[in-house]
C-alpha cells in the first residue's frame, strides 16, 4: 500500500512513483528530460531501483525551463 503525499520533501531521495505528481510530465518525458540534462540525473541504486535528489527536484520545479542538470563530476 502506497500512501499519498501532497509535498516533496526538501532532502533526500525519492523514487519516480513519489516525484511523479510534482513533476506533472509522463515517465517517459520525464526519462528524456534526464537525458537532455534538462531535468535532475537519476541516481541508479540498483538494476531496480532509480531515485532523485529531492533539493534537485525543487531546484528543477522552481524553473524548470531554466534548470541545468549538474555535471555529473561537479
Amino acid at each position: 500500500m502506497h500512501k499519498h503525499i501532497d509535498t516533496l520533501p526538501l532532502v533526500g531521495h525519492s523514487r519516480w512513483k513519489q516525484i511523479e505528481p510534482f513533476v506533472g510530465v509522463s515517465r517517459e518525458t520525464w526519462r528524456k528530460l534526464c537525458l537532455a540534462g534538462r531535468a535532475p540525473r537519476p541516481i541508479q541504486l540498483s538494476s531496480r531501483c532509480t531515485v532523485w535528489n529531492n533539493g534537485e527536484i525543487h531546484l528543477y520545479l522552481a524553473d524548470p525551463l531554466a534548470y541545468a542538470a549538474k555535471s555529473p563530476g561537479a
